[in-house]
């Protein structure tokens, strides 16, 4: 690893005839990062705890009034406290189904983004014995990012989404991200790259250079929409591929933005807080190759039993079965690292955060092939299992490996001490007993969730066929995971508290060593010795193998930063086009179903809404061929079904039950005006909040045209006539929906015209349409084509 002691001879001093080049390293932007990075953690894990408590609020509103908490308060004060839950919570932009996208952007894009963005910062300059290429790319990247998350914190409560998990963003922050990821901070890093005075790049740049390449990839490719207007968007891929490009991107951006670049960060910096060597040199490369070509195979596994063909999800749960072994290789190495170390562990808060965060890698990397059986994955999927494993990962090693990263650089880049080793350590007890709470419970709340979904009784019927008999078995769970999130965050505002305390003890001016070393020369004049074997009385092939293990060609590659990253954009292309190109071309993949339609423009508007409102994180659309799943909602869903469904809102969790079937199971206009506005009238002891602005709220009538020509735009086929009277049939179907709905309740008479308006007739088209094409007859032009 690059020698940080700083030099202070004289750039025109030659050393072996060589003129030394001075410089310094550009620290001021580490330190903006990494206070984003804590600043923007407080906010994540907060909207994480707000929508972890409104999963229980009935649950608490009925102890204030009626239950343990009623007892223990005087009633003016349960009463009072109800209120100003209700108050709250109910405000349309606090909703559960709104602020979850935004909890896991600001978890993944803001805490752990700018994290990396710190870590990059700090250790290339070092490895690479070069200040940034621009000082000026540098910080219009911080600006830049910072402005991303922003406008992320701002449209997602107000429902500007694209409705496909954590890819939510509408196109003109993704075309935002593109320009601030590549151009400038992959740029300014590759330029530094190329501009650095050290030959070989060091493990941590072959990871850092993994991540700039295939997120801008996947991000790229996941987010080709056709805009209709300014925040809003339609993906150019409809249903299962839209399914599978979604969960290429969302399983690999957990790969190459949450594990990469965190590798990366562990190859550097638990070296330097231990003071020791890499463990192995070689199983660091057998680990990064086998990641880079491996993980981009595996995103399929999120799709078992659903309307992806069974190839692909089969493909993609070998190929994480296969990720076992090169991760517990990463985690093996950073282990081992500590060899002769172990005893600072017990002393050291930056080294606790190390190994904790390691061993949350290995259990959630050992876990994640295990949820990728398709045995498993049918009881997994749709639970809060799911959610304790992605946790895991999150909280235990992303975030320990940042709040270790922190602790160690401090007092580096603030030039003094730790304010306070003690809350530091107190920090580190408070955020493992938080996460072992939350995980544990959830785990708990998941498998209970998985077995009650599925269990038959002696009939072969359901055993708990409602729906909310599952809920109300796992609320303990809730209450427990809440606490486990206030401890996390507890502990993230002792960091705060820590980290500022710190920074007010820095120097008045901070020091800036000048260090010194010679430039490359453009033609490499060392010699790299070739492998010789090494074993005698063999075959060929054993020899050449030998000699392969030694890695020396892999010495020489480590010195070619531009042919090191086009091997690893085909590495990762070429295993991403080997599932794409068969999901897209092969027909038979999605066979038609002649009965189905496009939606009419009342019903793609209400789409809209669905997706606005943040349904699919609390419910599917996808029924799986499962025994129980038909049972409890109906056939299972075909790929031909959802052929117009752009995006697809499959979903990945059931807080509330599948939809797919919804218009066969629920028809009535009426149950759904209900259920919109006080839940527990339709369901009771549901957690959905209501939804009251849905009748208050016009729908903006005025761009439902434009909708419909980005639809035909896509490929969907509308005909001219209904494009061009776009708007009136919408209003007409609206006045059909809304003629049921007073049939039903006559005393709603008097609100028919506001109603004809509003979202929530759209939005109940919409739900009275979906499922029901495959129970119709199709028409007879449809077969004759």
């Amino acid at each position: 690893m690059a020698n940080d002691s700083a030099v202070t001879k004289k750039a025109s001093i030659a050393v072996s005839g060589e003129s030394l080049e001075e410089f310094s390293y550009d620290d001021a932007i580490v330190r903006k990062f990494l206070t984003a990075m804590l600043i923007w953690g407080i906010v994540a894990f907060l909207v994480g705890l707000i929508i972890a408590i409104e999963l229980f609020l009935p649950s608490l509103k009925e102890s204030l009034l009626n239950g343990v908490l009623a007892s223990l308060l005087p009633a003016a004060i349960a009463e009072l406290c109800v209120n100003a839950i209700d108050s709250f919570f109910g405000i349309q932009y606090l909703t559960f189904a709104r602020l979850r996208p935004l909890h896991t952007n600001a978890a993944i894009f803001a805490f752990a983004g700018n994290a990396i963005f710190a870590a990059v910062y700090y250790s290339t300059q070092r490895l690479c014995k070069a200040r940034m290429w621009s000082d000026k790319l540098s910080i219009a990247h911080f600006w830049g990012w910072q402005l991303i998350i922003v406008s992320a914190a701002l449209t997602l409560p107000l429902g500007i989404t694209q409705g496909k998990e954590y890819a939510e963003l509408e196109w003109p922050i993704d075309i935002a991200i593109a320009v601030v990821w590549l151009v400038i901070f992959g740029g300014n890093f590759l330029m530094t790259v190329l501009k650095r005075r050290e030959r070989h790049m060091y493990v941590s740049l072959w990871f850092y250079i993994a991540t700039i390449v295939t997120v801008a990839l996947l991000h790229v490719f996941n987010n080709l929409v056709v805009p209709s207007g300014l925040f809003k968007s339609y993906s150019m891929y409809a249903g299962v591929q839209d399914a599978f490009m979604q969960w290429w991107y969302g399983h690999n951006a957990v790969a190459f933005f949450l594990t990469t670049p965190f590798l990366g960060l562990m190859y550097y910096f638990l070296p330097k807080a231990a003071d020791r060597p890499v463990f192995s040199y070689r199983l660091s490369i057998i680990h990064f190759w086998s990641l880079v070509f491996i993980y981009i195979w595996a995103g399929p596994h999120h799709l078992h039993y659903t309307a992806l063909p069974d190839w692909a999800s089969s493909l993609g749960m070998l190929f994480s079965l296969m990720l076992w072994m090169p991760s517990w290789g990463g985690m093996i190495n950073g282990l081992l690292t500590l060899r002769g170390a172990w005893h600072k562990v017990l002393t050291d808060p930056v080294l606790k955060f190390f190994v904790v965060a390691i061993t949350f890698y290995g259990m959630s990397t050992f876990e994640g092939p295990l949820l990728s059986i398709k045995a498993v994955n049918a009881l997994s999927h749709y639970t809060d299992w799911t959610i304790a494993h992605v946790h895991a990962g999150a909280l235990g090693w992303n975030g320990f490996m940042a709040f270790g990263m922190l602790y160690w650089l401090a007092p580096r880049i603030f030039q003094t001490k730790l304010w306070s080793q003690k809350m530091a350590n107190a920090h580190f007890w408070m955020g493992t007993i938080g996460i072992l709470l939350y995980i544990l419970a959830i785990y708990v709340a998941g498998l209970a969730q998985g077995l009650m979904w599925r269990a038959i009784d002696d009939n072969g019927q359901l055993q708990f066929a409602d729906f909310i008999v599952t809920i109300d078995s796992i609320i303990p769970m809730y209450y427990v995971r809440a606490v486990g999130g206030a401890l996390f965050l507890f502990g993230g505002l002792m960091c705060a508290v820590n980290y500022f305390m710190t920074w007010r003890s820095r120097p008045s001016t901070y020091e800036e060593p000048v260090y010194a070393a010679a430039p490359l020369k453009k033609v490499y004049e060392g010699s790299e010795s070739k492998a010789e074997a090494r074993i005698d009385g063999v075959l060929d092939s054993a020899k050449a193998i030998d000699r392969f293990n030694q890695f020396k060609w892999h010495r020489r590659w480590e010195r070619l930063p531009v042919r090191f990253t086009v091997f690893v954009v085909v590495s990762v292309t070429v295993a991403s086009l080997f599932e794409i190109i068969p999901t897209f071309l092969i027909r038979s993949n999605v066979p038609t179903i002649a009965s189905v339609k496009p939606y009419t423009p009342l019903e793609l508007a209400g789409r809209d809404v669905y997706i606005a409102e943040g349904c699919y994180n609390c419910h599917s659309q996808m029924i799986r061929p499962i025994f129980a799943e038909e049972l409890r909602y109906g056939e299972y869903s075909k790929p031909g079904e959802f052929v117009y469904d752009h995006p697809f809102q499959w979903g990945s969790r059931r807080i509330g039950p599948d939809l797919a079937r919804e218009g066969v199971t629920r028809p009535q206009a009426l149950w759904h005006y209900r259920h919109f506005l006080n839940p527990p009238d339709t369901s009771p002891r549901s957690l959905m909040p209501p939804y009251p602005w849905l009748f208050e709220q016009d729908l903006d009538w005025s761009s439902i045209k434009t909708r419909v020509w980005a639809m035909r735009a896509l490929g969907v086929p509308y005909s001219d006539e209904e494009y061009a009277n776009a708007r009136e049939l919408a209003e007409k179907q609206a006045q059909e929906v809304v003629a049921k709905l007073i049939e039903d309740a006559p005393s709603l008479k008097s609100k028919a015209a506001s109603l004809e308006k509003s979202e929530g007739i759209a939005l109940i088209a919409y739900l009275q349409r979906m499922g029901t094409d495959i129970t119709k007859e199709a028409e007879p032009e449809a077969d004759a084509k």
